[in-house]
């Protein structure tokens, strides 16, 4: 089983674009939407069949205002400022401020009442789904929760048993964006990693640092320059700066709003009609396929 991973260091390179087009020119592979985040990978494969499970991660601090003295011992030790009075006044009732908790447990510890209670946080939510090219696992982390880079890596293994289940033998997986600690749960132990830029300052800087994480990691890179022809100056720039890398540019996408049309009607840009840009694509997963051989 092969594992490739395709980022971009950041958003609005058409990443998910060309992910979701991979994904329709093989016919063995299970795909993972590792940008848990911000996912967008369901809107062009439109999955069903979804079974749903709940993510837990950390803990949270909740007054039981049966038990509660309200002594004001819990607030006046919080460092995060989450145990809110309401009314502010002595005798107003005490709650956690969910979005403030950091799930330290001072609180639940030092209360003389033992009145806070710590149960598991629940983040957000993961998915197996069907989608018309084979099986999808993604999922939607909570508002203004934390621990994204658990979140990638519990789904990378349950695409990994997915696959063994369903005998595929290749899982491909949509990066999220930048060089944070879901990226890093995201490319760790793949393959090959599909970097995908655009001729661009931000472009060019976030290729920088997205090499320095790959090298860092020894995973084999190959670049692919997507909207080459609005900056073509810039474009070679980026290709020297991949060969002092020693990373292959597999090729070059013009700029075509295919891309948007595609998105527009949910389908992948190589399920349009027949042009320069999907034979592109095309070729680019050919020589993407030829380095997992």
């Amino acid at each position: 089983m092969k594992e490739i991973v395709i980022i971009s260091g950041k958003g609005g390179t058409g990443k998910t674009s060309l992910t979701a087009s991979f994904a329709l020119l093989t016919s063995n592979s299970v795909l993972v939407d590792c940008d848990v985040d911000a996912a967008d990978l369901h809107l062009i494969l439109t999955p069903y069949n979804s079974i749903t499970h709940d993510f837990y991660s950390g803990n949270i601090a909740v007054i039981d205002q049966d038990k509660c003295q309200k002594c004001n011992k819990c607030r006046q030790i919080c460092r995060f400022n989450a145990i809110r009075r309401q009314p502010d006044e002595i005798g107003g009732e005490y709650s956690v401020n969910p979005l403030a908790c950091e799930g330290c447990g001072v609180c639940v510890y030092f209360c003389p009442a033992k009145a806070i209670s710590f149960p598991e946080r629940n983040c957000g939510e993961w998915y197996i789904s069907d989608t018309r090219n084979g099986k999808m696992v993604h999922a939607r982390l909570g508002i203004g929760a934390e621990n994204s880079g658990k979140l990638v890596s519990l789904i990378r293994q349950k695409a990994k048993e997915t696959a063994l289940e369903n005998s595929n033998d290749l899982i491909i997986i949509d990066g999220p964006p930048g060089i944070g600690c879901p990226v890093i749960a995201s490319l760790t132990g793949t393959d090959l990693v599909i970097i995908v830029t655009e001729p661009s300052l931000s472009g060019q800087h976030d290729l920088k640092r997205v090499l320095k994480l790959t090298k860092h990691f020894g995973i084999k890179a190959l670049l692919v320059i997507n909207k080459w022809d609005i900056n073509p100056e810039m474009t070679e720039k980026i290709e020297n700066q991949a060969l002092e890398n020693d990373v292959i540019t597999l090729g070059r996408i013009p700029y075509d709003s295919v891309f948007t049309t595609a998105q527009v009607n949910g389908k992948a840009v190589v399920e349009m009609p027949d042009s320069d840009v999907v034979e592109n694509i095309r070729s680019i997963w050919t020589k993407i396929y030829s380095f997992l051989k």
